[in-house]
């Protein structure tokens, strides 16, 4: 029995055979049904059919396609002299320090670690709108449930068509390029730093860069709920997130460096979902930010990265920011909500001591102003501070050796609590281009 499916052609009687025509030369795969399971026949025709398709493709300009899959492996070893929750151990994060004497006791912990790994596939294809790019990425940071664990978290999924982006990618309110050259997983509280899903617009593209996108609409704690008094007894009010938010940056480029304005605007609504409850606690308020930053090549050994951010109601989108709306009580003493304001600071120094070693020193910080009914063991002040020195002995390897600061502040009851630690880190990376055009 013979079975042709375009340039294919399948030949089944006492052996298997696949053949392909192109150009007037046939290539044929010839195996023995006995010899076979149908998995291992299966796989095969998928792969061969595949490459010929793959050969079929690169002859014609107009289809070009290419694979791209990079990556990582990490181990960071390291200790703690101080107390984090364990969760958060082999990481920096400043909320996650005690908020009274002891909460998670004893000090001194060794940590040893794997989750910055990394896997990441980015595919690219030409169509008659343009090219299409196809990004599939995550690290093994377990968050939310997966708390603690090393276990898949997505990191960024989108597909990007012309000037247009649909997915899960950067915020156009941050600017990822300020991170600093640091082996710690969480980085400067005081930083913008959020990927969301999104619809994204690039009105402008190259060294003058304006995006434009509608996010996903989210809360700190992404519960549903706002910050509320103990004794509120409001556990029925719950955000309603009904409109996205609006997002934009400005990006101007040169041989210096470059420098950013974003911008954030959004609606934090909340209703008492309570049908007998009081419909006085319904309410909104609005939610706005502003982002400066830029990356500056003071000279060939030196880069400095700096940012400063100013908002209400958009701790959501800081790197380590935990609430966005806080309570006050109206003339009626009827609980209301107030966007919170939130400010943050960064400035780090990447030294080049030659190729292959460098230095990173810097400071961070950010600060938010809680309401008076706010609880007093809330978080309002975190600070963050690294130095350390790296190599690269070899293409695709990293080590580096850092020391880290952090401290957290509470709202009104004079508590704070800081940790320092040492850490090592030695990361190899991977990648590979299966097929690109030429002239690319």
């Amino acid at each position: 029995m013979l079975i042709q499916c375009k340039s294919f052609y399948f030949a089944l009687s006492s052996n298997v055979c696949i053949r392909y025509k192109k150009s007037n030369v046939i290539y044929s795969l010839i195996f023995k049904q006995q010899c076979m399971k149908l998995k291992s026949l299966l796989f095969i025709t998928v792969v061969f059919a595949t490459v010929a398709a793959r050969a079929q493709d690169a002859s014609d300009t107009s289809k070009v396609r290419s694979l791209e899959i990079y990556g990582f492996a990490q181990t960071d070893i390291g200790y703690n002299a101080n107390q984090i929750n364990p969760a958060w151990s082999d990481a920096l994060r400043i909320t996650k320090l005690p908020s009274y004497k002891d909460q998670f006791a004893p000090d001194g912990q060794v940590f040893f670690g794997v989750r910055q790994s990394r896997f990441g596939v980015k595919g690219y294809t030409q169509t008659g709108l343009g090219e299409l790019k196809t990004v599939f990425e995550f690290d093994m940071w377990g968050t939310g449930a997966d708390e603690g664990q090393t276990t898949m978290r997505p990191r960024n999924f989108y597909g990007e068509l012309g000037r247009v982006l649909v997915g899960q990618a950067n915020s156009p309110f941050m600017d990822g390029d300020v991170w600093p050259n640091s082996a710690e997983y969480w980085g400067p509280s005081g930083m913008v730093f959020y990927r969301n899903v999104q619809i994204r617009y690039a009105a402008l593209q190259g060294k003058n860069e304006l995006f434009i996108a509608l996010e996903r609409p989210g809360t700190s704690a992404d519960k549903g709920t706002i910050e509320t008094p103990d004794e509120g007894g409001l556990g029925s009010v719950k955000a309603q997130l009904s409109l996205p938010d609006f997002s934009a940056h400005f990006k101007r480029t040169g041989d210096w460096g470059h420098v950013q304005l974003g911008g954030m605007l959004r609606q934090l609504k909340w209703v008492n979902t309570d049908p007998n409850g009081n419909k006085d606690l319904n309410g909104h308020v609005t939610g706005w930010g502003l982002n400066l930053s830029g990356v500056i090549n003071l000279n060939k050994s030196n880069i400095l990265r700096a940012s400063y951010v100013y908002g209400e109601g958009v701790e959501n989108y800081m790197q380590d920011a935990p609430v966005d709306v806080g309570t006050e009580f109206n003339s009626s003493n009827i609980v209301v909500g107030k966007a919170l304001p939130v400010s943050g600071i960064l400035a780090f120094l990447d030294h080049y001591w030659n190729p292959k070693w460098c230095t990173a020193i810097g400071y961070s910080s950010v600060h938010i102003t809680n309401t008076k009914y706010g609880s007093p063991d809330a978080y309002k002040n975190g600070q963050y501070a690294l130095a350390n020195i790296s190599v690269t002995p070899v293409k695709n390897v990293w080590m580096v050796a850092e020391v880290q600061w952090g401290e957290r502040q509470n709202f009104s009851d004079g508590f704070s609590s800081n940790a320092t630690k040492v850490q090592f880190s030695f990361k190899y990376s991977f990648g590979h281009v299966f097929y690109k055009n030429k002239n690319e």
